[in-house]
């Protein structure tokens, strides 16, 4: 892939949730080279907001379908490719798993407590993005539909 290195490349992550029991899960992927567990993430394509990359993100690489809940929950950058990537995070509250997906062939997908999904997730990036998602679901700051 070829990037210009002077701008950053623009990524989305869903952060997607679902209520079990009244309490929050998380739902985490692998990686497709190394088998790390994190949140489904893309390049937002020309034309497409964070939050549509977000949502599409999730359903290819993890099977989800949902529902953005607020505005972003937070950004942090990496880089690969030879270049930087901004990544903006995105609160999704799942409203279907399908049970097959277009990478079902190439990742697991799981559901974790977010005490789970805290020691599977090895970013601390990833880990802080998860308490502020915690926080947005407690603290009523996502919409409660």
């Amino acid at each position: 892939m070829h990037y210009d290195a002077s701008h950053p490349i623009s990524q989305a992550c869903a952060i997607p949730y679902r209520l079990q029991n009244g309490h929050p899960v998380f739902c985490l992927i692998t990686t497709t080279k190394k088998g790390k567990w994190v949140f489904p993430k893309g390049v937002v394509d020309p034309g497409e907001t964070p939050e549509e990359t977000a949502l599409k993100e999730a359903r290819e690489e993890a099977g989800l379908r949902g529902r953005i809940e607020g505005g972003e929950l937070g950004e942090y950058t990496y880089s690969k490719w030879g270049a930087d990537l901004s990544v903006s995070a995105y609160l999704m509250r799942v409203t279907r798993a399908e049970n097959r997906w277009q990478e079902a062939g190439v990742r697991e997908r799981r559901w974790y407590r977010p005490e789970e999904a805290r020691k599977k997730l090895g970013r601390k990036t990833l880990r802080d993005l998860l308490d502020v998602a915690l926080e947005r679901i407690s603290g009523g700051d996502a919409d409660p539909r």
